[in-house]
């Protein structure tokens, strides 16, 4: 039954509301001006009315008096019918007023609200038309500066926010297809190149195994930063504390080989730095920092780690305050301008400069999804000097309750 049931749209109950207003304010009007006309007609008489003199007795001795007596009497009930007629017709040509300002007011109301809500029909029709193929479009709303233009700007700000989600999706599903090919093209080369020669060494084999190692282990680190971008994408993070000077100076110790190998010089400060956020995720976050200040390095340059807590309102040490992570290190000069770009996924510093062994290029942008699924800030800022320094804020863990035992 409701779905036969005839759809009651806002322009109809809008031009009822206005019309029913309308009437009833014309009706107060009338029913003022009633009042006032009743007032003039019966209050502000002088003499006695027909019905005060009813109940006076005539004069019976049929002198003058009497017959003047008889001659008011006649002309107040005269008037008395006069005044009844006035106030009746006044009453039925004000019935007749309100029903015609009914009409009038409906007909007058439709007009008014059809063109009040023209903007809706523009913003539900491009609504309509708009979809994952044709985000391009805007509603581009003209008119006075009210709440139906600034609805149809905040829609145009969230398309435009989704033209620019769908664009990155479609950037980062490229990206990922292709530097998973890359892996793959290598094993698929070196398989087929082996097997198009009619004899093979073992040394041959053995170079090959190699490169396949190499390769598969390149698409499995892919794919984990793949799996940790998604997971901290979706929000679905526990909530536990953390010290990120632990995290620190676990991933200081997996990344020292490629620090020695690169000749880098490490220095450290690691202060107790609680954080309250999932413990794989912060892991994996301070892992991304340090293993990018020391890939993207220069020989024999340096890198700098530095984890704490400011403290809370009560000043340094105080607890309540932020974690924050600080990884500092040398490199190519970075223009301010390439910062933010280095957070976006498979972004490197220059279109033409090729993957590490071991880079994937999901480093910043695996900590910017981290940072944001914790409800932190960071903050990367290039050197004059060059290279890089990173700013990780993240809210500390809740301060302990005095439980009684």
């Amino acid at each position: 039954m409701r779905a036969h049931r005839p759809r009651r749209s806002i322009r109809l109950r809008l031009t009822l509301v206005y019309a029913v207003m309308l009437v009833l304010t014309c009706a107060g009007l009338l029913a003022f001006n009633y009042a006032l006309l009743y007032n003039s007609l019966y209050t502000n008489v002088n003499g006695p009315t027909a019905a005060e003199l009813a109940g006076i007795q005539p004069p019976t001795d049929g002198s003058e008096g009497a017959e003047k007596f008889w001659a008011v009497r006649r002309e107040l009930a005269e008037n008395e019918r006069l005044r009844r007629r006035e106030l009746l017709h006044t009453g039925e040509m004000s019935a007749l007023a309100l029903a015609l300002t009914f009409v009038a007011g409906v007909g007058v109301s439709w007009i008014v609200t059809g063109r009040m809500l023209r903007p809706l029909r523009t913003l539900t029709t491009t609504t309509r038309r708009i979809s994952q193929d044709h985000l391009h479009e805007r509603v581009a709303l003209a008119g006075p500066d009210d709440e139906l233009k600034e609805l149809a700007d905040t829609f145009d700000a969230m398309v435009t926010r989704l033209e620019g989600s769908f664009n990155s999706q479609r950037r980062f599903v490229a990206d990922a297809s292709h530097e998973l090919r890359t892996p793959l093209a290598i094993v698929r080369t070196g398989a087929e190149v082996l097997l198009a020669k009619q004899q093979s060494t073992p040394e041959q084999w053995q170079a090959m195994a190699t490169r396949v190692l190499t390769a598969t282990g390149r698409a499995e680190r892919l794919l984990d930063g793949l799996l940790a971008l998604a997971r901290s994408d979706s929000g679905a993070v526990t909530r536990e504390p953390h010290d990120l000077a632990l995290a620190a100076a676990t991933a200081l110790g997996d990344a020292d080989p490629e620090a020695v190998a690169a000749d880098l010089t490490v220095t450290t400060d690691l202060r107790p730095a609680p954080a309250l956020g999932d413990p794989a995720l912060l892991d994996q976050l301070v892992r991304n920092l340090v293993e990018n200040a020391v890939r993207h390095n220069v020989p024999g340059g340096w890198v700098d780690v530095t984890t704490g807590a400011p403290g809370g309102p009560g000043g340094p040490g105080a607890p309540g305050g932020p974690a924050v992570v600080v990884v500092r290190n040398s490199g190519p000069a970075i223009p301010p301008a390439e910062v933010d770009r280095l957070f976006e996924p498979f972004q490197r510093l220059s279109a033409d400069r090729p993957a590490g062994g071991r880079s994937t290029g999901l480093g910043l942008a695996i900590v910017r999804s981290i940072v944001r699924a914790h409800g932190g800030t960071v903050v990367a800022e290039p050197q004059d000097a060059g290279g890089l320094t990173v700013t990780v804020t993240l809210p500390p863990p809740p301060p302990p309750t005095d439980t009684p035992p």
